[in-house]
């Protein structure tokens, strides 16, 4: 059965994908924040999201063979120890009171100039970011038809009847 099989195939091969996304990864780790192209950047979202819930749940982990574990499997696709050890060890605190989403993805446009690949900033979202707001309830949806124009209530000139009264006196006068 090939269930959960779905991946960005990224035009790559399997292990140059898997090598790009470690490298992806470990810049992502070091620096906070990196630009790429969108679909690379989509690829890496959950890619990351979930190394950062092993270091979540290692240091929950109340023995430290268990925490080692989870170490040992984050290096198994990140490769590169110093990055493993900074989100182990400092990084993972920014994370432990959010239940996910841990990246958020900026769209740049079209901005490379050899292919005009659509590019993105990808970057770690901080640990007070609330975010947007959700809507409080779902919009109502048109069934194909434009909503009618609402009449007009009053239009400015007839609130204000005395305006034009005035201005004949002073032409007057």
């Amino acid at each position: 059965m090939r269930h959960l099989k779905h991946h960005a195939s990224l035009g790559v091969t399997r292990e140059h994908r898997e090598s790009m996304m470690s490298a992806l990864a470990t810049a992502l780790i070091t620096h906070g924040r990196i630009q790429t192209t969108l679909a690379k950047a989509k690829a890496l979202r959950p890619f990351i999201e979930k190394i950062i819930t092993k270091a979540k749940h290692a240091a929950a982990k109340p023995e430290k063979r268990d925490a080692l574990h989870l170490r040992r499997l984050a290096l198994r696709d990140v490769r590169d120890e110093d990055a493993v050890t900074l989100l182990f060890n400092d990084k993972y605190k920014e994370f432990a009171e959010r239940a996910g989403g841990y990246t958020r993805i900026y769209k740049l446009g079209p901005q490379r100039l050899g292919d005009a690949a659509e590019m993105a900033l990808i970057e770690f979202v901080k640990a007070d970011d609330v975010g947007y707001k959700k809507s409080k309830g779902k919009r109502p949806r048109s069934k194909g038809r434009k909503p009618k124009a609402a009449a007009p209530e009053a239009s400015p000139a007839a609130e204000t009847p005395e305006a034009p009264e005035a201005a004949k006196g002073d032409a007057k006068g």
